[in-house]
């Protein structure tokens, strides 16, 4: 592989905290930018992980998540590797609809009626809201394919926005769970990437029994952001608007407080 200004920040150290997500979009854009030209070889995993600044476990996961979604292949062996697909979907315009503003349009406003959901959960969710949160959680957790998981997913934000007690606001949530599915039928979902991003469901329900409005609203924004990356990484934008999802550290784990119930 030819190094170049371009290229070689393709290999820049990634950013916590969301280093599996950026490690896609990164790997991912330079695919679809043609910088990591078809059938070109990624270096070694161990030179990788060490230029990106990320765990090789880390890698490993961002590289399934390329190869099941057919810009990258690996093979096996003395001159096996990791190497850029010769045909990358989306490198080029084909049977696909590329993602457009109106995408980046739905993704803008899961923002506000995510976040703004989240607020409103904090200051008024019961006791029945959270037991409801929480058994979602748990049926994620034990969900055997992605259909199953993806059920309980949209269940889970439509019962924050229900929490928040707005009749507009849930309708609102309602409509973006149908506009999300259909973005998110496009990308691979691994199932250590579900498994993280239950994690953050869990630690979300415990933010909102909290009343903790502000880390709630900032882990919320980080679970959302993961999407947008992924989708900046596998599907080409097309106009002015891009992912804006800004960093944010990592939201410690609460130990929980106990909500009193509503008189």
């Amino acid at each position: 592989m030819q190094s170049s200004a371009a290229t070689d920040a393709v290999f820049e150290p990634v950013q916590p905290p969301s280093t599996f997500e950026e490690t896609v979009e990164r790997l991912g854009t330079a695919i679809r930018l043609g910088l990591l030209a078809p059938g070109s070889q990624l270096p070694a995993e161990r030179d990788l992980a060490y230029q990106l600044r990320i765990s090789r476990a880390t890698l490993r996961q961002a590289l399934t998540t390329l190869v099941q979604s057919g810009h990258l292949v690996a093979y096996r062996g003395r001159s096996g590797g990791t190497f850029v697909a010769a045909d990358p979907p989306l490198a080029t315009e084909g049977a696909g609809e590329p993602l457009g503003d109106e995408a980046w349009a739905v993704l803008d406003g899961r923002v506000a009626v995510e976040t703004g959901a989240t607020i409103l959960a904090c200051e008024r969710a019961q006791r029945e809201d959270l037991e409801l949160l929480g058994a979602l959680v748990d049926r994620m957790a034990a969900a055997v394919d992605f259909a199953e998981y993806r059920r309980a997913d949209t269940r889970f934000h439509i019962a924050v926005a229900e929490a928040a007690r707005s009749p507009r606001l849930m309708t609102s949530m309602t409509e973006l769970q149908g506009q999300m599915s259909d973005l998110l039928t496009r990308i691979p979902h691994p199932q250590h990437v579900l498994t993280r991003s239950n994690s953050q469901h869990r630690r979300l329900v415990t933010l909102i029994e909290r009343r903790d409005a502000p880390q709630a609203v900032r882990l919320m924004r980080e679970h959302i952001g993961g999407t947008e990356h992924i989708l900046a990484g596998l599907l080409p934008p097309v106009g002015p608007l891009a992912p804006t999802a800004f960093r944010v550290e990592p939201v410690p784990v609460p130990e929980p407080v106990p909500v009193a119930a509503s008189s």
